[in-house]
């Protein structure tokens, strides 16, 4: 026996405009009408399921119609439960509740809020292995466990973005080895035999990535610490230049770090504690680094040769500037090429020359140490003037 009375059968037959329909047909049509619920409930219930849904919508059910090839149900949505109501003086009956509206209202009523247009937001998820705490990103207090033996208690309020929240790194005991017999090398043997492999490996060896915030952090920190130290700079410097010949580390994510160190290298006051340091070979080396950062991070960073060579220029054109910072600058710009030469050194020459004549004289600079930096400066200047002016490509 059907679950679907006939009742509901001339119902929904008067609801359509057949008042005459009889009751033996009423009778015959209510088993196919629940097989066609029952239908199209299955279906429905598939469709529920791969949307990985717990309960059927109004969108399941239209996709079931629309399976069996059945025009969808209008005017429903699956924006909340449906309010169904008894039929008065009908048992097993029951509709729908609809609210009548008004036009009038419908017409009068201000119009809804106009859709957002899709966008597409760009984030940093991640710094140099350190996540910036920034509205987009989790919270601090999502992240960062509660204290011990404190009550943790959420806030609504937003974070700086400058503050950053630490990234627990871990490294294999090999590499924590490596590193540490490495620095060791740099800090205490940098003139043996084995300072000179430790540098081919770095150059070479393809699973050092995880160790290069440690290397940048070690250059940078011994060369702030260690300007008296000319063989430990050296050092440093040869360990920075095999890590830039290494293809297999991404070494331009740390450029703002290591940048600073190289440079001062180059323009410092001082490099070194005894007269024997030899700081010339220094900076002409420190020169040559600078100049191969350029020009293979210079694609990536349009900025970086531009921010480089105007650090370089300041320190050649202060007169306040000891003439050693001088010759690092003339050495650095230098190596950028020719037309680096001909637009900054060329064209600033005669006035440079106005101020290093007074120091090049025995009559005026009566300190032999500084007039051997004022000739080693000129010595410099005429090379390099001499060569870009020399040049076949600017010829």
């Amino acid at each position: 026996m059907s679950i679907v009375p006939k009742e509901t059968i001339e119902v929904i037959a008067q609801s359509i405009g057949i008042s005459n329909l009889s009751s033996d047909a009423a009778l015959a049509l209510a088993p196919d009408v629940e097989y066609r619920l029952r239908e199209i409930i299955q279906e429905s219930i598939k469709s529920m399921r791969h949307s990985r849904r717990t309960t059927i919508t109004a969108d399941d059910v239209d996709a079931a119609l629309t399976l069996r090839n059945v025009e969808p149900v209008y005017g429903f949505a699956s924006g909340g439960p449906l309010r169904f109501k008894r039929a008065i003086g009908h048992k097993d009956l029951f509709y729908i509740d609809d609210k009548d509206v008004d036009f009038k209202d419908v017409i009068e009523a201000p119009l809804p809020k106009a859709p957002l247009d899709a966008s597409l937001v760009c984030h940093w998820l991640a710094i140099d292995g350190v996540q910036p705490a920034i509205p987009e990103n989790a919270p601090l207090q999502v992240i960062a466990p509660p204290s011990e033996g404190k009550n943790f208690e959420p806030k609504n309020e937003l974070l700086p973005v400058d503050i950053k929240l630490p990234v627990k790194h871990v490294l294999s005991r090999e590499l924590q080895l490596y590193f540490d017999k490495i620095t060791e090398l740099t800090l205490r043997r940098s003139d043996s035999p084995l300072f000179k492999q430790a540098l081919v490996s770095l150059a070479t060896d393809s699973g050092l990535h995880p160790l290069v915030p440690y290397f940048i952090c070690f250059i940078k920190d011994e060369v702030s610490r260690g300007l008296q130290d000319f063989s430990l700079l050296f050092a440093l410097m040869r360990v920075v230049s095999s890590l830039l010949q290494n293809r297999h580390i991404n070494i331009q994510l740390y450029l703002h770090d290591l940048m600073p160190s190289v440079v001062t290298c180059l323009v410092a006051r001082r490099l070194g504690n005894r007269l024997a340091d030899n700081h010339w070979e220094l900076r002409n080396y420190t020169a040559n680094l600078v100049a191969s950062i350029c020009k293979r991070f210079g694609h990536v960073y349009n900025e970086l040769q531009t921010r480089v060579t105007k650090t370089l220029i300041n320190a050649l054109l202060d007169p306040k500037k000891s003439l050693t910072q001088h010759y690092g600058a003339i050495q650095g710009l230098a190596a950028l090429g020719s037309n680096v030469v001909r637009l900054l050194l060329l064209s600033n020459l005669e006035p440079y020359m106005r101020l290093l004549e007074p120091d090049m004289l025995l009559e005026k600079q009566k300190n032999e140490m500084k007039r051997h930096e004022a000739w080693r400066v000129y010595g410099a200047l005429l090379v390099n003037c001499l060569l870009t002016m020399n040049d076949p490509v600017l010829c």
